[in-house]
């Protein structure tokens, strides 16, 4: 079967050949041969318990590359946002501030590497994103108390990234932060508040913060968007479970919890109370799924979501993801239009 383009390792740096491959498979792949199991994982995964799972595993599929064939970040580098001089002002980058250290995670760099192994203001987090679900979610990744980090597994389900514990090697769905398969089957990490936010807004918040830089820029083409006009597809690519209605499926929309509005409506209306929640959007921010060119994505815009509480406004966590996503995984969930 043609297998879905994520990127690859060193030396996969033609990406007008991988936006062709990628335009081609979204056309041509099938489920066909994808799906595998224990007795086929065994050999790559020696210390996962497959004893232990919640999900059954014809719903794992293979997304490509092996284990860890996109490289996570365990050792991140920073500069200053005043050093960061390759950076357009639209382009998407996730901002976390956790007292008073303040960070730049750009999707420029974690389209090709989806998870980064940091510790923020004394927070061990594990910084993600999944290209194929837009799903840019932060967690604290310390399980049952102890610090661990997070690899990809270069598996799917339902479409999203299913990362692994190097502790147990146990998996996790990336979307719900919840453990899968293996010995930690059943926990969840919790989640940490930030913001997808473009760059331009990013560094007038933290003037004084630091971005996420390559370690080796040649290592990938940092920049470029190996998934050209993904958002703008008619159907997301390895998913075959059910679509939501009265939605295009890869409408983006913004998930707090059970409860999802989509963008349109944010972008029409400006600002949605509901429950103590205040949404708004604001222009000013590239899709990183559009243009070849990460930077020149059509505007999406910006959202913040926050709560009220008694200090005033505070930012709480969020995902603006697709349709498909939010249905995918809170099929009890409702899509406000």
């Amino acid at each position: 079967m043609k297998t879905p383009l994520r990127p690859r390792p060193r030396g996969w740096v033609a990406v007008g050949l991988a936006a062709l491959v990628f335009s081609l498979a979204l056309v041509l792949a099938t489920a066909d041969g994808a799906r595998a199991g224990p007795d086929r994982w065994a050999a790559a995964w020696p210390a996962t318990d497959f004893s232990q799972a919640s999900v059954p595993f014809d719903e794992i599929l293979s997304g490509g590359p092996p284990k860890d064939g996109i490289p996570a970040i365990d050792d991140p580098r920073f500069v200053a946002v005043a050093e960061a001089a390759d950076l357009a002002p639209a382009e998407p980058v996730i901002g976390l501030e956790i007292a008073g250290d303040a960070r730049a995670y750009p999707l420029r760099i974690l389209t090709w590497h989806e998870i980064v192994n940091d510790t923020v203001g004394g927070t061990p987090v594990a910084v993600t994103y999944c290209p194929l679900c837009n799903a840019a979610i932060v967690f604290d990744r310390r399980v049952a108390g102890a610090a661990t980090t997070f690899g990809t597994t270069g598996l799917l389900r339902h479409s999203d990234l299913v990362m692994y514990d190097r502790a147990t090697e146990s998996w996790w769905q990336q979307f719900l932060g919840e453990a899968i398969v293996g010995a930690h089957t059943g926990k969840r990490l919790a989640l940490v508040p930030s913001r997808l936010e473009s760059w331009e807004n990013f560094a007038a918040r933290f003037p004084e913060g630091k971005v996420l830089v390559p370690a080796d820029p040649k290592l990938r083409p940092y920049g470029a968007n190996p998934y050209v006009g993904y958002d703008s597809a008619a159907r997301p690519f390895l998913y075959d479970g059910s679509l939501p209605e009265g939605i295009a499926p890869l409408a983006r929309v913004v998930a707090v919890g059970e409860e999802a509005w989509s963008l349109e409506l944010l972008r029409r209306e400006g600002k949605i109370e509901s429950g103590g929640l205040v949404l708004t959007w604001t222009p000013g921010q590239a899709s990183a799924l559009d243009s070849r060119n990460l930077a020149a994505g059509r505007d999406v815009g910006n959202v913040v979501v926050q709560r009220r509480g008694a200090g005033g406004l505070e930012d709480v966590a969020y995902d603006v993801t697709f349709a498909f996503v939010f249905h995918a995984f809170r099929p009890e969930g409702v899509i406000r239009q």
